[in-house]
């Protein structure tokens, strides 16, 4: 056989050799085994202890702060975390800041976040109410420095907003409750559907300020009757809003119903009325949020129909009917005829003619009869200014 051929020691040789191959696999086998024992032996001994380590400090703890209410362990001052520190307060703060007047948004985004408004009626937050006054106006407040003794020290009190012709280049000198109280606009026509537009956006800016409450439309030929605390109490008091109601018959007013209306508003809901309105917050909110009426009357009332005497009053008594005065807060004289109202020259502003506007008339307030119906008066131009300072101050206890 070829294996009993082979020299014996070369036999012998190659078993010991591959032997002792053997016994070397043996050993790292046996080695390798013995490490990955003792590891495992030695991680399960570590976490064992780690957790009697963090039992005794618990223990340890609680027995410390058990003896010691304030945790302090002798000779070691305790890390205290710095009471000084407190991180600043947002709250409501970035949300009831209204915009700058001139901001850049169009009426679309304007009107949308007007029409937003809260459902809990109560404020968590100290609110005192404000009056917004809103000058439709074509150019200045040719009557500012009247309105400016009008509103002297009752700051916090009332906002301004004034919306004028986008052509107007603010040459004529603003008065300090004027300045930067003008609001993006846009073109304004006489009996136009752009006017109630105008009048929207006013309203619209007026409502970005939580605190406005109450809302007068005002021209630029419109002066005040009574200081501004009587104003303030007789509008914010008020359970009524102040927009002219009325059913007209005749062309001039069921006249001008154009039957294309229909079905959203009817003939025999059709109402005229006065455009120099006092409302409530609730009342703007809903008149900047309207997207059933006001685009009918944008398609329908133009030319002769004159919107502006239409469409607030129609609105309102159709649906905000219960909670209207259906009269107006501003005084004005139709008794010579004609399309537009008489006009105040100078010779006209006089104390007895002052007083009549003022107590002149009688109508219901809050239920009750009362001699003050007409908070603001129109027409007056700018030549009568220099008579209305002079009687003003006495007359109506303006601050001086």
């Amino acid at each position: 056989m070829k294996v009993l051929n082979q020299n014996p020691l070369n036999f012998f040789s190659k078993l010991f050799n591959f032997q002792l191959n053997l016994l070397n696999l043996l050993f790292y086998f046996l080695l390798f085994g013995g490490g990955l024992t003792l590891g495992m032996v030695l991680s399960f001994y570590m976490k064992d202890f780690s957790f009697s380590l963090q039992l005794a400090q618990f223990s340890f703890s609680t027995s410390t702060s058990a003896s010691n209410p304030h945790n302090l362990m002798p000779n070691v001052k305790a890390v205290q975390p710095n009471e000084s520190f407190r991180p600043p307060r947002i709250g409501l703060k970035e949300y009831l800041k209204p915009p700058e007047v001139f901001h850049d948004m169009d009426d679309v985004e304007l009107l949308w976040r007007a029409s937003m408004s809260p459902r809990i009626s109560e404020y968590p937050f100290p609110r005192v109410p404000k009056v917004a006054f809103l000058f439709l106006v074509k150019g200045p407040v040719l009557l500012a420095p009247l309105w400016e003794k009008f509103f002297k020290g009752h700051q916090g009190l009332y906002s301004i907003y004034v919306h004028s012709n986008p052509s107007y280049n603010g040459s004529h000198p603003e008065t300090p409750v004027f300045h930067g109280r003008r609001i993006p606009s846009q073109e304004v026509e006489w009996g136009n559907v752009n006017m109630i537009e105008a009048e929207r956006r006013l309203l619209a800016n007026a409502l970005l300020d939580i605190s406005n409450e109450r809302f007068v439309l005002l021209s630029e030929s419109c002066i005040p009757l009574h200081n501004f605390s009587a104003v303030y109490n007789y509008v914010i008091r008020s359970n009524e809003t102040f927009v002219q109601v009325y059913d007209d018959p005749s062309s001039v007013g069921r006249g001008r119903y154009s039957f294309n209306m229909y079905p959203q508003v009817w003939l025999n809901q059709w109402r005229k009325g006065s455009q120099w309105f006092e409302m409530d917050r609730s009342l703007a909110i809903e008149v900047v949020s309207d997207r059933k009426y006001f685009p009918v009357f944008q398609s329908y009332c133009k030319g002769s129909c004159y919107a502006d005497e239409h469409y607030l009053p129609t609105f309102v008594n159709m649906k905000f009917g219960k909670k209207n005065s259906n009269r107006s807060l501003t005084w004005v004289d139709w008794s010579r005829g004609g399309p537009h109202p008489a006009k105040f020259t100078r010779t006209d502003v006089t104390v007895d003619v002052l007083n009549s506007l003022r107590n002149g008339t009688s109508c219901i307030y809050n239920g009750r009869v009362s001699n003050v119906c007409y908070l603001f008066a129109r027409k007056f131009g700018p030549e009568t200014l220099e008579r209305l300072l002079k009687f003003a101050p006495k007359l109506m206890g303006f601050n001086r």
